[in-house]
């Protein structure tokens, strides 16, 4: 059953585009049909070319509707491209049949009629209606499609009744449909994305050269011959292929050279004007200083009109160096918090989207509304990625610009370096709470330490003193003995802020120095390279802790039989404690111990890291900024 299915829907695609080149053939036959008809009919008045304008739809309409088909044959618009240009074919070549037999001109014969309405129908009122997506804006445009079918009907009562006022009323009530139909075009750009937009404007740029002489009268319909090709060849691009052309930028091109010379003529026009009244007695040599004036002024006009056009498709401005300078003049003036917001507000305003975002270390910077993201472009910073940035969709009031990838190329490194910014800015603020948190926390081991340790042992030394005073006469062996558990108080007083200050910074520092104390801490000989002396007293104390912490895990975890110290000095110091133990297991989770290396270094602004040795075991490396 599944395999009869598949064969009935594998005819139904080779036969789709088969009916189609089937009606491209048979255009093409009536047109060849049409020149041997039109060869025996006597030059026409109405057109200086061999071929009417119905002839040149009759045969590019057909074809590219029949390219559009294969390509897309559930699209009704090839098939109205077909239809249409078929009818156009059978027009012309009844119309100059007639002529030829009757021996004289016009559309006497009801197929003559027929096929003209069927060519408007499909190709003036069906596809600016349906173009480019296949369907209908809404329910309420099926009302010009009545419209278009009464004024048919209106056309054919009066042919058939001999009554040319019923076919008048036809022809205008026809008409209207026509331009409501190519109204909807405007309503659909308006309403449409930027795929759409794209689409339309191919069909908009093309259709002045088919609409200007239709609407300029029969003395001029010939000039449309030249452009009607254009027009199946620009549908057939925008949906086919839209997206390998800048439409966009060939409208930006079109417009300001437009522009141009219509102010260049109007400046060389007023100027001659001005000279030849007030140097009548010149006026020969008017149009050079004319000229001269109008090509002064060019350049500032050309940038002039170029800014009113990217202003009028891009939004506020489309040009990448422009928004480079836009973004450094942001930049200048913003804070480093605020850095990458204003990026951002300067890459939507260029690229024309609803908003753009970065996500970088969890946080989500936003301009706009994002969306559902219709790009994600990676940051990178200096070969480190630094976070996302995600580019939402086009903003329907403005058209997309056509170089988006050169404005994203070009912006991207700025934004890069204000989310490295807000980075750095989080890190810093991250470090100094920890670095608060820290001190009072060691403020508050302090405090217990000394109202709970010191401060007890005092007060009981300060009543064993009083009792000793007591008995001193009535009982000199009760004293003594009071006076030597002083003594022994005393000891672990000494020994007690001893740890305290052990804990404030290793006295061995003072004593050894930095290599001595971490050679006593190890109890084996280190590698040492540099100066290792005038060492900020910071660095010297992260150092030891990270060695201390470094060597306790050895100890305690690595089973190590071997650990190695070294100490370099540079333009940094470099610290690298190596074991041959266990080493890290897959599924080791950074501790305690790891964390407190890590912020040691990181309260520096340097680094520690640990990794599997190249022979085993396990090293720490950390890097500690002078």
């Amino acid at each position: 059953m599944r395999h009869a299915v598949w064969a009935r829907r594998a005819v139904t695609r080779l036969a789709t585009p088969r009916v189609a080149i089937g009606i491209a053939t048979f255009a093409v036959v009536l047109e060849l049909a049409d020149i041997w008809v039109t060869a025996q009919l006597p030059p026409s008045a109405h057109t200086p070319l061999p071929f009417a304008p119905e002839d040149m739809a009759g045969t590019a309409f057909p074809v590219f509707g029949a390219i559009l088909v294969h390509s897309r044959p559930r699209l009704v618009i090839g098939w109205l491209l077909c239809l249409g240009g078929a009818s156009a074919a059978a027009n012309i070549l009844s119309a100059n049949l007639y002529q030829l037999l009757d021996g004289r001109p016009g559309p006497r014969w009801p197929v003559v009629n027929l096929t003209w309405n069927v060519c408007e129908l499909t190709l003036g009122v069906l596809l600016p209606l349906l173009y480019p997506v296949g369907r209908l804006l809404s329910r309420r445009w099926r009302a010009v499609v009545a419209l278009a079918v009464a004024g048919q009907a209106l056309d054919w009562a009066g042919l058939l009744t001999g009554r040319p006022e019923l076919r008048e009323a036809g022809h205008g009530t026809l008409s209207a449909s026509m331009v409501l139909a190519f109204a909807s075009l405007v309503v659909r750009f308006r309403r449409g994305d930027a795929v759409e937009r794209r689409q339309l404007l191919w069909l908009l740029v093309a259709l002045p050269g088919l609409l200007v002489p239709w609407m300029l009268g029969a003395d001029v319909w010939w000039v449309a011959s030249l452009a009607i090709p254009l027009i199946p060849a620009a549908i057939a691009v925008a949906v086919l292929r839209y997206r390998l052309f800048g439409i966009d930028t060939l409208i930006s091109r079109a417009l300001v050279g437009t522009g141009l010379a219509i102010v260049i003529t109007l400046v060389y026009v007023a100027v001659s004007a001005a000279l030849s009244l007030f140097l009548s007695e010149v006026d020969r040599i008017a149009g050079i200083p004319a000229a001269l004036f109008a090509g002064a002024f060019f350049q500032p006009m050309r940038r002039g009109l170029q800014r009113g056009v990217d202003r009028l498709l891009y939004g506020s401005t489309g040009v990448p160096g422009t928004l480079a300078r836009r973004l450094r003049h942001r930049l200048q003036h913003t804070d480093p918090v605020h850095g990458l917001l204003a990026t951002l507000d300067v890459l939507r305003e260029g690229l024309s989207v609803t908003g753009v975002a970065v996500e970088a270390d969890g946080a989500v910077t936003t301009s706009g509304v994002v969306g559902a993201a219709a790009r994600t472009v990676p940051l990178v910073w200096h070969g480190e990625p630094v976070g996302l940035l995600l580019i939402g969709p086009t903003d329907r009031r403005r058209f997309p610009a056509a170089h988006d990838e050169r404005v994203i190329a070009t912006i991207t490194p700025y934004i890069a370096d204000a989310a490295h910014a807000v980075r750095l800015t989080a890190a810093l603020q991250r470090s100094r709470e920890r670095i608060l948190t820290a001190r009072e926390e060691e403020r508050r081991r302090l405090r217990r330490d000394l109202h709970d340790g010191l401060g007890q042992s005092l007060t009981g030394m300060a009543m064993s003193i009083n009792a000793a005073r007591l008995t001193m006469h009535s009982a000199p062996e009760q004293a003594d003995r009071l006076l030597a558990g002083l003594r022994a108080g005393m000891d672990a007083v000494t020994g007690d802020i001893r740890q305290l200050v052990y804990g404030l910074r290793p006295p061995a520092l003072d004593e050894l120095g930095v290599a001595g104390a971490i050679e006593e801490l190890a109890g084996t000989p280190i590698e040492t390279s540099g100066e290792l002396t005038g060492l900020p007293a910071a660095v010297e104390v992260a150092a030891y802790r990270i060695v201390q912490e470094a060597l306790t895990n050895a100890r305690k975890h690595a089973d190590a039989s071997r650990i190695t110290v070294a100490l370099r000095r540079d333009d940094r110091l470099r610290v690298t404690v190596a074991d041959d133990g266990i080493g890290l297991p897959p599924d080791a989770r950074p501790g305690v111990g790891l964390g407190s290396m890590r912020e040691r270094a990181a309260e520096l602004g340097g680094t520690c890291a640990v990794r599997a040795g190249p022979g085993g075991g396990t090293v720490v490396h950390a890097e500690l900024p002078l």
